[in-house]
């Protein structure tokens, strides 16, 4: 396991449920991209509601319910990660993405207890 304290870097990606890559859902195929190259972890949130450059509102509600609801995709990890997931996002974004970075200070990262079988 990967040792993560002190200053880190916070990557945000906010990008939409029906964004694909590979006829795969784009958070997904993310996902699986950055545990394959070893990045300490990520975490995908669905949102309910949101807009973004183009100001279109989607939202979860029954009255207006959208196909392209917001997702955001949090990635902590030290600087070289956060420099590899540049040209890694650059690759793979090829639709409307909001990608923001942060310095952040970790203070616990650690594998809970092993799952029973």
């Amino acid at each position: 396991m990967r040792i993560l304290d002190g200053e880190q870097v916070l990557i945000r990606i906010f990008i939409g449920e029906s964004d694909t890559w590979h006829h795969q859902p784009l958070h997904r195929a993310l996902l699986e991209r950055l545990r394959k190259e070893g990045f300490a972890g990520a975490t995908v949130f669905h949102g309910v509601a949101g807009f973004g450059a183009r100001s279109v509102i989607h939202t979860a509600s029954l009255l207006d319910l959208s196909s392209d609801l917001p997702v955001l995709i949090e990635v902590v990890d030290d600087a070289e990660h956060a420099d590899r997931l540049v040209a890694i996002l650059d690759e793979m974004l090829t639709g409307g993405a909001l990608v923001t970075m942060e310095k952040v200070r970790v203070l616990r990262y650690a594998a809970g207890p092993p799952r029973a079988g």
